[in-house]
């Protein structure tokens, strides 16, 4: 059962490690601004349990014991519980606490910390439009939590795995300064969590985003670029295709066709065309509901 947000919706976007999900933050975070809507922003990161030195530790214990797939992706490394009850607090309420993860030293700078700490909690901003998060679990469904069921709004950004392992390997590699081989560790660890927790969260959004490369990358531990926006087609999968205008999608995205009822294909580098297309009107939506919530709560309160 979805719990709808009227006065206070919350738009989540899921992806894995390396997806693309900080690229989508910043086309909606163009979204917000242009149409004046205030937002308060979790980063998924911020709800994994430990920070870096105590997830090294963690791993190593792991390992010590037997268990070589503990991982990010999975429960005993997150806080999922606490994620529900944050989108939960949102929705009813419009408020909530969070904090932030410090990847870098250009992120710990401002705080005066070490990169790979978390910042102390503290009160999400007051009177916000909404709640935007972006991470590894925005759409998580256990045996103990349901975080999918608070979002008004769930998206899921899912390159195919190889294209995903490229990307992972360039950042990791490039931008972080980790081996080859260490990125690949990881990703075998994190295999069995990735079939359980990530995958599964896709069957959950409203729409997601799959770009698929056009060029080969069958053993991506050995690709040496990452294939560029204009060398994929971007799959875009509608759960519920019931009022999407797909003729003039298909007329402002240029080369596209649909490939099923619920799903167009379009060249990648229209990506961020597609999203500002069909996300505007969604949130413009979401915020005609909460501004009709929030004048009848007036007539009432009158």
């Amino acid at each position: 059962m979805i719990v709808m947000s009227r006065k206070h919706p919350i738009v989540s976007v899921t992806g894995s490690s390396g997806a693309g999900t900080t690229s989508v933050m910043r086309t909606f975070q163009q979204i917000f601004r242009r149409e004046g809507i205030n937002v308060a922003y979790v980063e998924g990161d911020s709800l994994h349990r430990f920070d870096r030195q105590e997830m090294k530790k963690a791993i190593a214990e792991a390992h010590a014991r037997g268990d070589h797939t503990f991982s990010h992706f999975g429960p005993e490394a997150n806080l999922f519980a606490e994620l529900e009850e944050l989108f939960r607090l949102y929705g009813e309420t419009g408020a909530g606490r969070f904090r932030k993860y410090l990847h870098d030293d250009v992120e710990a700078a401002p705080y005066n910390q070490e990169p790979g700490t978390f910042t102390p909690w503290e009160d999400l901003p007051a009177d916000t439009d909404m709640l935007f998060y972006e991470g590894l679990h925005g759409a998580i469904v256990t045996d103990t939590v349901d975080v999918a069921r608070h979002a008004d709004l769930r998206i899921g950004v899912v390159p195919v795995i190889n294209l995903e392992w490229i990307q992972k390997l360039h950042r990791d590699r490039v931008v972080r300064g980790y081996s080859s081989e260490a990125v690949t560790d990881t990703i075998l660890r994190r295999m069995p969590d990735y079939v359980n927790y990530i995958c599964p969260q896709f069957s959950n959004t409203d729409v997601n985003f799959q770009r698929v490369p056009v060029v080969d990358t069958s053993n991506p531990f050995v690709a040496r670029t990452i294939p560029t926006a204009d060398e994929s087609m971007l799959i875009i999968r509608f759960r519920d295709p019931h009022g999407i205008d797909f003729p003039y999608l298909l007329a402002m995205l240029h080369d596209s066709f649909m490939s099923r009822p619920n799903t167009i294909v379009c060249p990648g580098g229209k990506m961020d065309l597609a999203m500002q297309l069909i996300f505007t009107p969604m949130i413009m939506r979401l915020m005609e509901r909460r501004n009709a919530e929030l004048r009848n709560a007036d007539l009432v309160t009158a």
